[in-house]
C-alpha cells in the first residue's frame, strides 16, 4: 500500500512510562500491518495531532491533569472532520456505569482496563485500523474515478468541439461552393447580355431600335457587374476593417429617394404600391455607406416580392437613435433561414429560377456597414408568403445647413483639350471614343512617360490619370506635372479601381483634384468638367 493510504494510530497518555508501554505494544504490530504509531503526552497536544492528520483510532487515558479524556473526546468529535473517529478509553480504574456512559455518550467505542494484553488491544486496534484501510482505499478510488471522470468529460467536450469545428468547416465549404457557383452563374447572366447586345450593335443590318435597345442592355448590365463587383470587394475590406467611415449629417429621405432613382435602372421599381412615409430625418452616417445600406435592403424588398406587390418605408427617432423599417409584401423567410440571413453567402433555396438569385452577401454586408456606423439591424418574418421587414437603426444628427463658405475650385480657360493616361488599350480606346463623342480632342498615353511628354508639349487643361500605370505609377506622374511650370495648372483626375478614404487621401496628396472609382461614369465626369468651365 502506498505511503498516502497508511493509516495512523493516536495514542494520549500524560504518563511517560505508560506512554512508552502502549506505543511499544503497537510499534512492532503496527509495521506489520502498514499502519503508524504517533503519540501525545495530553489533551491538548492530542488536539493538535488530529487538527493535522486524520487517524484510525484514538487510544485515550481518561484520568489525565488538565484536560482529562472525556474533555478531549468531547473537544475532538465536536470538529465536523474528527467527529466520527474511534475512541478507545483507558484506565488504571475500574469505570463504574455511569464513567462507562458517559465514555459512551463523549463518542467511545470501548473501554480498556490496565494491564493491558497485548493481544487484545492489538485485536481491537485491527478492527479500526482494517476499516481505515478499506476507506482509504474507497477514497482513493473515488479520487482516481473523479480524475477520470474529468479526463473523459474533457476528452468529450474536446470531441465535440471538434465535430462542432468540423460541422462548421463543412457547412463554410459547401457555402463557398455554392458561393462559386452561383459567382459564376451572375457573372455569365450580365456577360452572355453584353455580348449580345454588342453582337446586335455590331451587326451591319441591325434596326435602330435593336440597336437603341442592345445600347440600354449595355448600360444596365455593366452597372449590375459594377454593383457585384462593388459588393464582393466591400464585403472583404470591411470584414478585415479596412473600411473608414466620413460620417456627416446626411437627409435620410434624400437617401431613399437617390436610392429608389438608382434601383429603376435594374428593376421595375414602378411596378409596386410604395407607402413612403414623409422622411424628414438626418442620420450621422458616411453617405456613400448610407445609400449602400439602403439601396440593398430595397433591391432585396424588390427582388423578393412579386409584380404588384407592396413595399412600406416607415421610419421613428427617439433616444438619438433612428429606426427606418422596410416591410415588404413578399415570400417572407423561412423560420430556419430567419438566424441566418445575416450570415455571408446565405440564401433561401435555390432553383433554376435565379430572378431572385444573388451572391447571398448583400445583407451580410448591410450588416457589417450598420454596425460600423454604430447601429443595428434586425429581421423579422412570419414565415413563407407572410412577407418580410428589416429594421436598421442607426445614430441620428441635428439637421445639416447648407455651409456658406465654398472651396476654392481650379477654373479652365479652355476646357475641350484632354489628356488620357491608361495602359489598358481597350479601355483607353472605349473612353477616348466617348470624350471624343462628347467633343473633346482627346490626347492618349500608355504610360506616365508618354503622358508627361505630352502634357508638357500639347499643354491640355484636364489630364484622366490611371493610378496603376506601369513603370511610373500615377501618383508620380501627378507629382511631376505639378512640379513643372507648364503643367502645374492642370485639372488632375485620377482613375482607381480603389475608392476607400484613404485611397482619396493619397490622390490628393500627388495633387489629384478629383478621384473616380472605375469604371468611369460619364455622366458625372461631363458634369465635373462643366463646373470647371469659364463662363
Amino acid at each position: 500500500m502506498q505511503a498516502k493510504y497508511k493509516p495512523k494510530i493516536l495514542v494520549v497518555n500524560d504518563d511517560t512510562a505508560s506512554l512508552f508501554a502502549l506505543s511499544g505494544l503497537l510499534t512492532t504490530w503496527a509495521d506489520e500491518n502498514e499502519c503508524s504509531v504517533v503519540t501525545a503526552k495530553s489533551g491538548e497536544d492530542a488536539l493538535r495531532h488530529v487538527l493535522q492528520d486524520d487517524f484510525a483510532v484514538i487510544l485515550l487515558d481518561v484520568n489525565m491533569p488538565g484536560m482529562d479524556g472525556f474533555e478531549t473526546a468531547e473537544a475532538i468529535h465536536k470538529r465536523a472532520r474528527s467527529s466520527s473517529i474511534p475512541i478507545i478509553f483507558i484506565t488504571a480504574f475500574l469505570a463504574d456505569d455511569l464513567n462507562k456512559l458517559k465514555a459512551y455518550q463523549q463518542g467511545a467505542v470501548d473501554y480498556l482496563f490496565t494491564p493491558i494484553i497485548p493481544q487484545v488491544l492489538q485485536a481491537k486496534v485491527a478492527v479500526f485500523v482494517t476499516l481505515a484501510k478499506k476507506n482509504l482505499e474507497l477514497k482513493a478510488q473515488t479520487e482516481a474515478l473523479g480524475l477520470r471522470t474529468i479526463d473523459l468529460q474533457t476528452a468529450n467536450e474536446k470531441l465535440q468541439r471538434e465535430i462542432k469545428e468540423r460541422k462548421i468547416a463543412v457547412e463554410q465549404n459547401e457555402a463557398k461552393d455554392k458561393f462559386l457557383a452561383m459567382l459564376g452563374h451572375e457573372l455569365r447572366n450580365p456577360l452572355s447580355a453584353i455580348t449580345s447586345a454588342a453582337s446586335i450593335i455590331g451587326f451591319p443590318g441591325a434596326k435602330a431600335d435593336s440597336v437603341e435597345r442592345a445600347k440600354k442592355i449595355l448600360s444596365r448590365q455593366s452597372q449590375h457587374l459594377t454593383h457585384i463587383v462593388d459588393d464582393l470587394l466591400d464585403l472583404g475590406r470591411v470584414m478585415s476593417g479596412k473600411i473608414v467611415l466620413d460620417k456627416m449629417a446626411v437627409n435620410l429621405g434624400e437617401v431613399i429617394i437617390s436610392c429608389l432613382d438608382s434601383l429603376r435602372a435594374s428593376r421595375p421599381v414602378d411596378s409596386y404600391q410604395w407607402h413612403i412615409d414623409p422622411i424628414e430625418t438626418w442620420i450621422e452616417a458616411d453617405p456613400t455607406r448610407a445609400e449602400q445600406i439602403i439601396t440593398n435592403l430595397l433591391d432585396n424588398a424588390v427582388k423578393y416580392t412579386p409584380i404588384g406587390g407592396t413595399i412600406t418605408i416607415r421610419n421613428t427617432h427617439s433616444d438619438g437613435k433612428v429606426s427606418l423599417l422596410i416591410t415588404d409584401s413578399g415570400i417572407g423567410i423561412a423560420k430556419d433561414l430567419l438566424p441566418r440571413i445575416f450570415n455571408v453567402f446565405v440564401q433561401g433555396e435555390h432553383s433554376l429560377d435565379r430572378a431572385k438569385g444573388g451572391l447571398g452577401i448583400g445583407l451580410a454586408l448591410v450588416k457589417q456597414l450598420v454596425e460600423l456606423h454604430g447601429g443595428d439591424i434586425l429581421a423579422h418574418s412570419e414565415g413563407e408568403n407572410l412577407g418580410s421587414t428589416f429594421s436598421i437603426i442607426l445614430p441620428q444628427a441635428l439637421q445639416s445647413k447648407p455651409s456658406t463658405e465654398h472651396n476654392e475650385i481650379r477654373r479652365l480657360e479652355t476646357g475641350r483639350k484632354l489628356l488620357l493616361i491608361e495602359d489598358n488599350e481597350d479601355a483607353r480606346e472605349m473612353t477616348a471614343q466617348l470624350l471624343k463623342a462628347q467633343g473633346f480632342e482627346v490626347l492618349e498615353a500608355a504610360t506616365g512617360v508618354e503622358g508627361i511628354i505630352l502634357a508638357k508639349d500639347e499643354k491640355p487643361s484636364i489630364a484622366l490619370i490611371d493610378i496603376g500605370l506601369p513603370g511610373m505609377n500615377g501618383y508620380e506622374v501627378a507629382r511631376r506635372l505639378r512640379s513643372d511650370k507648364h503643367t502645374s495648372g492642370m485639372y488632375l483626375i485620377a482613375l482607381t479601381g480603389y475608392g476607400l478614404r484613404e485611397d482619396h487621401i493619397l490622390t490628393a496628396e500627388a495633387g489629384f483634384d478629383s478621384h473616380f472609382v472605375k469604371p468611369l461614369k460619364l455622366q458625372q465626369l461631363l458634369l465635373t468638367i462643366e463646373s470647371l468651365q469659364v463662363a
